[in-house]
């Protein structure tokens, strides 16, 4: 056999197939298009998500702590610009984990994302050379830093 004996028989079947095929899935298309919005629309009446969840569990889990012991403290990081340069923010929060955890009389310590993000802020070669902190220990005795009022 060489291809022209084999190419007309081809090409008749492609013809064939591509008129059947592009009768049937138009036709396919209709009613699955149908249905899909059917299943929109009954999903769209279904019970809704709350807006922001983040936001109100943030808000509840401080609200719950209760607070022993409150504290501001202005933190100077001027030692921690000794380190080398790309172990300086490292250092940093280490830093701030070892004072709170020595002023509270307690191991355990973690910091907020807010004081984890003025610290990263500018990268990891420059931390910020002051900060101020709020130190927070509950009835349980743990500690939590949250970035104080001004710098």
């Amino acid at each position: 056999m060489t291809e022209k004996e084999v190419a007309p028989e081809d090409d008749a079947r492609t013809e064939l197939s591509k008129e059947t095929r592009i009768a049937k899935p138009e036709d396919e298309k209709v009613e699955s298009t149908e249905e899909e919005t059917v299943g929109l629309e009954s999903e769209a009446k279904g019970p809704e998500a709350p807006e922001a969840p983040g936001v109100e569990e943030a808000a509840e889990e401080e609200e719950e702590i209760e607070i022993v012991e409150e504290k501001f403290y202005d933190l100077n990081l001027r030692r921690i610009w000794t380190a080398p340069r790309e172990k300086r923010t490292p250092r940093a929060v280490r830093y701030v984990r070892q004072y709170a955890a020595q002023r509270m009389k307690t191991d355990n310590v973690s910091l907020s994302e807010e004081t984890n993000s003025l610290l990263w802020n500018r990268g990891i070669s420059k931390p910020p050379r002051k900060i101020r902190i709020r130190v927070v220990k509950d009835k349980e005795g743990k500690v939590i830093v949250f970035p104080g009022e001004g710098k």
